[in-house]
């Protein structure tokens, strides 16, 4: 490719960042963009998967009920010396979990699991983090792909990765496979919340840090991801307290969220999610978990839900040690009736075009952060807002 062909493309993606910051309600900030792109409706709308009579895309159905399944289990890290040990222990027990949910009562069509089930999570560097942080196929996917298979069922976790395209960059992702074994979606965390933690920074890499470079990678429309499954349309997020997001998601057309944690979440959070735009949202929190270095047993464990279009839990997890609930959603219907959630969006455009979120994107496509210390000396001047 010759320069001025990728000088062009450059151009090209840049159109579709603005496309991804206003078009999907995502808050973004629109910084570095022209007017005349800003104003274009066919700018802000290309090669994004939006509907504007209701509707969405889906894929025909396989059933018209599914048996959904959160397993609640616990989080536990590893000196990252160990690691090899520790990533072994830890797949061992996720396969064990699998095998006893399908022991004895419901079979879940899907599975879901929490943030870190494989690789916990501690207050590790990055080089340590990318030791032992998983390939998306790898190692450890192909042997839950052969549960998925031998089950029949989906799986879906989350979980630290690192991708050959993206070399020195710690990844956190949602992974959804199908009942083939096969990855049908690697959902990045969209967002880090910055400049909360007292003393450090997270410096996993999320879709916001490198906005430009993934949406020339992967497209506008990559940006809120939604998989669409013969058991519903599925988007998956590790990101808390940004509603924007799950709007967005449910604009493109996502039936049911998952949501997963570690050490705790907002239970409003994730109720308002579903009931704002009527939709299913599950979340997945960590269980009692002994033996998790640096942190009590209990730590934020507990609280896993499925939430109901209406905000109404349909199942809670009335423990905090491991279990698995589960919840009959009956897809079918849903989707005859479901249109995407009602937003007067004329109204709000112009306000949210011209917002600027506190911190810019794409600041880890310069930078990575060596660890938590590291991040928060970085990213100290690089808030947008006033002190």
């Amino acid at each position: 490719m010759t320069l001025e062909k990728k000088t062009s493309r450059r151009k090209f993606v840049s159109s579709l960042t603005a496309t991804a910051a206003v078009g999907l309600l995502a808050g973004k900030s629109s910084q570095g963009f022209t007017e005349s792109v800003l104003t274009d409706k066919s700018a802000k709308t290309a090669a994004i998967s939006v509907r504007q009579d209701g509707t969405y895309d889906t894929v025909p159905l396989e059933k018209s009920v599914i048996t959904l399944g959160v397993v609640q289990s616990r989080v536990r890290s590893f000196e990252a010396s160990n690691a090899k040990q520790g990533i072994k222990e830890n797949l061992k027990h996720f396969l064990d979990l699998i095998d006893k949910a399908f022991y004895y009562g419901p079979r879940p069509d899907v599975l879901f699991f929490h943030e870190f089930p494989i690789t916990g999570w501690r207050k590790w560097t990055r080089k340590e983090i990318l030791s032992f942080a998983l390939e998306l196929p790898g190692e450890e996917t192909e042997e839950i792909a052969k549960k998925a298979r031998e089950y029949g069922c989906y799986i879906i976790f989350g979980t630290y990765a690192k991708d050959k395209d993206w070399p020195g960059h710690v990844l956190s992702i949602t992974v959804i496979m199908n009942s083939k074994g096969e990855i049908i979606g690697k959902h990045w965390k969209a967002r880090n919340i910055k400049g909360v933690f007292p003393g450090f920074e997270l410096f996993t890499t999320t879709v916001y840090d490198v906005l430009d470079r993934y949406i020339e990678m992967y497209g506008a429309d990559a940006v809120i991801p939604v998989t669409r499954t013969p058991y519903g349309n599925f988007s998956a997020t590790s990101t808390q307290n940004e509603p924007e997001l799950i709007r967005a998601m449910a604009i493109k057309g996502a039936e049911i969220v998952f949501r997963t944690a570690t050490g705790g979440f907002n239970e409003l959070d994730m109720q308002v999610s579903a009931m704002y735009n009527q939709i299913y949202v599950a979340v997945a929190n960590n269980a009692y978990s002994p033996e998790n270095p640096g942190f009590f047993d209990d730590a934020g464990s507990g609280g896993s839900a499925i939430y109901g279009p209406d905000g109404k839990p349909l199942v809670m997890a009335n423990t905090k040690f491991e279990t698995m609930i589960t919840a009959r959603i009956p897809i079918a219907s849903f989707r005859e009736t479901h249109r995407q959630p009602i937003i007067h969006s004329e109204l709000y455009m112009p306000i949210l075009e011209k917002y600027k979120s506190n911190y810019p994107p794409n600041l880890f496509l310069q930078y990575q952060p060596e660890d938590l210390i590291d991040a928060k000396r970085y990213l100290a001047e690089k808030s947008r807002w006033k002190k």
